[in-house]
């Protein structure tokens, strides 16, 4: 009996639907396996209500974590953190305000945090902005350095005594393989004389690394680990500054790429997950993963001069040693 004419369409979507599926998971990179639980620890992410960060704070929920997210907009928040209470029956989730592009935001918010939570286990700088327009923080620091950096650091520096009265703890920072193409223009590190917004993105994410490096030096042998991450080009709001993002043509024109080598919030998440949960590695520090695994940063992210540099830069610009309650 010979097949019906539809037969070898619908045979063909079939094949071609079920290939697309396969090649995304394996874009999509390993999952972390890990079943350990977080019941009675206390995290705070950064960027939670959208992208990887909501799906780390509701993978964290799940595994029973006090989890503390960290948003701009509330509004937008409390609508997740209901949704994730929903899903993971975790009620210990809380919605804080901290804009990183408010030095006295971040403060107002470590005020906060040091004077209610009796301790900090993890810290995830999560949030970013990628090449955005030329725009300047609250502070008159060029955003995205602003934000992916310097808002960072402050908020790092003012919970350093909680983390290290919680030890052992954590801190994991969200970089990106940019990185590797990143220079940190200490003649206009501000991008006062001169604004390109890909490679301003690029040092911000060298910025991460270097932070990550001086950082691990002063918190030997505090119990404190700091690592950071690539979570791989996911498909979130990050890239909503990009041109193509703006054009209905070449949003419909790149969407299959997109589909198959873009990975999902979830799959952006997972190397996240590993650095947070995962018991082997409570007291590795200042490495570098991408897709679970440890991988060697660029030779520039391993600059100890440079790191040391930034860092004093970094002090003198956000006054991260000044007494938080006498400027809030």
């Amino acid at each position: 009996m010979p097949l019906p004419k539809w037969a070898l369409p619908v045979s063909l979507i079939g094949t071609l639907t079920g290939c697309t599926v396969i090649l995304k998971d394996y874009m999509g990179g390993p999952r972390y396996r890990g079943e350990e639980r977080i019941a009675g620890k206390t995290v705070i992410i950064t960027g939670a209500n959208t992208g990887i960060g909501k799906e780390t704070a509701r993978e964290l929920a799940r595994r029973g974590g006090r989890i503390i997210m960290a948003c701009r907009d509330l509004e937008k928040c409390e609508i997740v953190r209901k949704e994730i209470i929903l899903e993971t029956a975790n009620k210990n989730i809380e919605c804080r305000k901290l804009d990183l592009a408010s030095l006295g935001s971040v403060r107002a918010f470590c005020k906060n945090i040091n004077a209610t939570e009796r301790h900090l286990d993890i810290l995830i700088n999560n949030a970013g902005i990628m090449m955005c327009p030329k725009m300047l923080t609250e502070d008159g620091l060029e955003m995205q350095l602003g934000v992916n950096h310097f808002g960072h650091f402050l908020l790092t520096s003012l919970l350093l005594d909680k983390l290290k009265a919680s030890a052992p703890s954590r801190i994991i920072i969200v970089s990106s393989y940019a990185h590797r193409r990143g220079k940190i223009n200490f003649d206009d590190l501000n991008s006062a004389k001169e604004y390109n917004k890909q490679e301003a993105y690029e040092q911000s994410k060298l910025a991460n690394l270097l932070h990550q490096r001086e950082l691990v030096k002063r918190l030997k042998d505090t119990g404190v680990t700091v690592n950071s991450l690539h979570p791989g080009v996911v498909a979130t709001e990050l890239g909503r500054h990009l041109p193509f993002t703006k054009s209905t043509v070449s949003s419909v024109l790149l969407f299959p790429i997109k589909l198959i080598l873009m990975k999902t919030p979830v799959q952006g998440a997972q190397t996240t997950l590993r650095l947070a949960l995962d018991s082997s590695l409570e007291t590795v520090t200042g490495k570098y993963f991408s897709d679970c695994q440890e991988k060697e940063p660029a030779p520039q992210a391993l600059d100890d001069e440079a790191a040391r540099r930034l860092w004093a830069i970094s002090e003198a610009w956000t006054r991260s040693n000044v007494d938080v309650d006498k400027h809030v």
